[in-house]
């Protein structure tokens, strides 16, 4: 008989823990907050394959992507805390199936002992439907965290993405290189249904990332790297703002939007030229 814990052994799992580990470590999952999904590719279902049961029925999610028909994903669970996956990932992640329909959902792995996938799935799902056409098939991680810098910027900018894209930009060199095409910002709304979860992909249609006003961010990308890197260069782009602010000096000089396009040039990227003056 195969244990059941053997599938950790696989890299794509151990890639996926320990993002999770990184994420908790930078202290944007208090509790069970924030979540991780993966679209995972034809050659790591196939060495995973032999650990999954497909007795569990299948869960109607509200929302439905044809071009998702049959995937298979990697979710954080519901309630689950993000410092417990590297304890136990078993019980806090799991491997789900899409129908054929692309509106419903079974596990095929994980999430032992009663777990479901995390409560914003629809949300997720919607925005991998999304990035994997806007990208040709290429985006397969969708990250949501609860970056502290983020979430204080929403209560003093306004919820405007040409906003919250500028300053970030101009908080730290690397910034438009890493997101060129800016951040896209969603108005407060209640998480975890489909309206939240059609709100974002809609901004997911032109971002990488979009803001959740007073709820954290939200980021998609390639691989685990490329999107914790995201997140990562947000929120601490995020953190340089509000320590300007907050010292109380006025600002002397800044990264001009000329100094910016000097970027875009040099490092071969297209910035979102509506953003800039």
């Amino acid at each position: 008989m195969v244990s059941n814990l053997g599938i950790l052994n696989i890299e794509v799992l151990r890639g996926y823990v320990q993002m999770c580990s990184d994420g908790w470590q930078q202290g944007w999952h208090e509790r069970n907050g924030g979540n991780l999904t993966y679209r995972m590719k034809p050659n790591e279902v196939e060495k995973c394959h032999m650990f999954f049961q497909t007795e569990r029925p299948w869960m109607p999610m509200g929302v439905q992507a044809a071009n998702l028909a049959g995937e298979y994903f990697i979710t954080t669970g519901s309630g689950k805390f993000l410092r417990n996956v590297e304890l136990k990932p078993q019980e806090n992640i799991g491997i789900v199936q899409i129908n054929e329909a692309g509106d419903s959902w079974r596990i095929v792995w994980g999430l032992e002992n009663g777990g479901q996938p995390t409560s914003e799935f629809p949300s997720h799902f919607l925005n991998h439907s999304v990035r994997k056409e806007a990208t040709d098939g290429a985006c397969r991680v969708i990250y949501h965290a609860h970056t502290p810098a983020i979430i204080a910027l929403t209560y003093l900018l306004p919820l405007d993405a040409r906003v919250f894209t500028r300053a970030l930009w101009q908080s730290a060199t690397e910034c438009p290189v890493v997101f060129p095409g800016g951040v896209g910002v969603v108005p407060w709304m209640v998480p975890g249904g489909p309206a939240i979860a059609r709100a974002t992909s809609e901004l997911m249609k032109e971002y990488d990332a979009a803001v959740w006003a007073h709820h954290g961010l939200f980021c998609s990308g390639a691989d685990f790297d490329l999107t914790f890197g995201l997140m990562y260069t947000i929120e601490k782009a995020a953190e340089i703002y509000l320590k300007v602010l907050s010292s109380g000096q006025p600002i002397l000089q800044t990264i001009t939007d000329d100094d910016l396009r000097a970027i875009a040039h040099d490092f071969g990227v297209t910035l979102r030229e509506e953003f800039l003056d």
